[in-house]
């Protein structure tokens, strides 16, 4: 039971450290600068890291710009106020996703203006259905390994859809419940005060004020971990936190 409980908070906090670190933090908003090499070494462990549910770099970024700019709008991708529950708003967005990574459809070019992550290799490799069947496969292997039995099994579907889950977590409980401490103009809200077990992404009310802001906490009682760890790989010298675009 204990490695099945490890294993599964290890693939939660990893999945939803490089989701929030590298896909938004990054590939969306270029909250900091990195050198090539830890780049393309931080973009490898996002793919590690979400397994089955990778989610493309550049397609989330252009997403989640898209996201910004027509906030809880009948453009917003994936706002929870137009959408009667979360599964439908999640196949929305998924559909929007898919025509981004297949080129299928192409995004409006002030989403592309900023830099984009791409490893074309890399995603075209982790994108493919039998990479995503074979992460999901190795899951189902540790579970019949060390479940003591088979209830623990309706946890998998949860490794399977991991990214998916987290960001659908994110945006409709961001954008429907909790406190505000800003007039952004949109339904943004912050759904947790210490906002630990969302590694600070559900502070959305904050970062919606000031989306350039690294640092997703504002109150005493808010805690941003992402932000942390952020600050000791700048410490370290392997990431550079730019300067705040905006004063908050």
């Amino acid at each position: 039971m204990l490695v099945i409980i490890v294993f599964f908070l290890c693939h939660w906090f990893f999945s939803l450290f490089f989701h929030s670190f590298f896909l938004h933090r990054y590939a969306s908003h270029q909250m900091y600068t990195v050198s090539r090499g830890w780049e393309r070494t931080i973009y490898l462990c996002t793919w590690i890291a979400q397994g089955s549910s990778y989610l493309v770099p550049r397609a989330y970024a252009v997403m989640h710009r898209m996201h910004h700019t027509y906030s809880d709008t009948e453009k917003d991708p994936h706002s929870p106020h137009f959408f009667k529950d979360v599964i439908h708003m999640t196949l929305h967005t998924a559909r929007i996703f898919r025509g981004f990574v297949t080129g299928k459809d192409l995004p409006e070019a002030q989403f592309t203006k900023e830099y984009l992550p791409a490893w074309n290799r890399l995603d075209n490799f982790g994108n493919k259905a039998v990479i995503r069947v074979l992460f999901g496969a190795a899951y189902v292997t540790i579970y019949i390994l060390f479940a003591p039995n088979a209830w623990w099994f309706l946890l998998l579907p949860i490794h399977f859809l991991m990214g998916p889950i987290q960001g659908a977590l994110v945006n409709w409980c961001g954008h429907k419940y909790g406190y505000r401490n800003y007039d952004n103009g949109d339904h943004s809200k912050n759904s947790s005060p210490f906002g630990i077990v969302m590694m600070g992404e559900l502070f959305q009310n904050n970062h919606h004020h000031a989306k350039n802001n690294a640092n997703f906490a504002r109150k005493w009682f808010e805690f941003d971990l992402t932000y942390s760890i952020m600050r000791v790989l700048h410490a370290v010298k392997i990431i550079k936190l730019k300067p705040l675009a905006v004063s908050v």
